[in-house]
């Protein structure tokens, strides 16, 4: 059976999306025109998200903003994620001994979404925020959880995501990429070698349950200028380590086979 979506709920969960990708303020000229819904139209979601607290209006200028009813919709779902809490303090140590930024991310349909970051010392000028998504198939977090899935969950989610060449080193071909997360696979690591962002690199690592499914990844983020040949294995065996005992203390027993290591894997079977 098909789903059914409602499509005035799936137009007010695109509006409130605005404010995270857009703007953090906006007039009810700007979701029309970032929607492409009427004017009366997105003022009636506008208002109806207004009074139930999900949006509030800026008395000075007339534009909305998120409202606290989210605040507190997104903490009571923090608290249930227990793996920032695991991850939080081990996450501040890699960072005080790489002294770079580190982030947290969880799969979200075909995006991640990132949960936790921790800044280094030095100034990173990146568009990751807490709560932000990002792509896939060019980030090295997104590449980390990506290649540890099931064969058969990996092609729906490439077949379903956008394969977009944010750089010239993006990949956006389908089998050159699925070759690529066999690399990645076979040795416990991602790269993302300015593929998402020019003058920016990161190499993440995957992080598991008790049962040996990936459920989320860290990286360390840097400018390439600060990523040379010479530091990259230090990084690896930092970031590896930190998504291991984060693993282990989400019930992973360490020297057991995550589960996307089966017939079912990318690991077996080629193109």
């Amino acid at each position: 059976m098909s789903e059914r979506f409602i499509q005035s709920i799936e137009r007010a969960a695109d509006l409130l999306e605005l404010f995270l990708l857009v703007s953090p303020e906006l007039s009810i000229k700007d979701i029309s025109d970032k929607t492409g819904l009427s004017k009366s139209t997105a003022h009636g979601i506008v208002k109806t998200l207004e009074y139930k607290g999900l949006l509030q209006q800026n008395p000075d200028d007339l534009k909305y903003k998120l409202g606290m009813k989210l605040f507190t919709l997104g903490n009571a779902v923090g608290s249930r994620l227990d793996i920032r809490k695991i991850a939080r303090p081990l996450i501040e140590e890699r960072v005080r001994d790489l002294k770079e930024t580190v982030h947290l991310v969880i799969l979200d349909r075909d995006e991640v979404i990132y949960v936790e970051k921790v800044e280094g010392p030095h100034s990173l000028s990146i568009y990751s925020q807490i709560g932000k998504r990002a792509p896939i198939h060019c980030t090295g977090v997104g590449k980390a959880i990506l290649a540890f899935q099931p064969r058969e969950e990996i092609e729906r989610l490439l077949d379903k995501a956008e394969l977009t060449p944010f750089t010239p080193k993006t990949l956006t071909d389908k089998r050159q990429l699925m070759e690529h997360l066999r690399l990645v696979q076979a040795q416990g690591y991602a790269i993302d070698d300015e593929e998402i962002e020019l003058g920016l690199k990161c190499v993440a690592a995957p992080i598991f349950n008790h049962q040996g499914i990936v459920i989320a990844s860290i990286s360390c983020a840097a400018p390439v200028t600060r990523f040379g040949d010479d530091r990259v294995p230090d990084v690896i065996t930092g970031v590896r380590n930190t998504a291991n005992t984060i693993s282990q203390r989400m019930g992973y027993q360490a020297g057991s086979k995550p589960l996307s290591f089966s017939s079912k894997s990318i690991h077996q079977g080629g193109e």
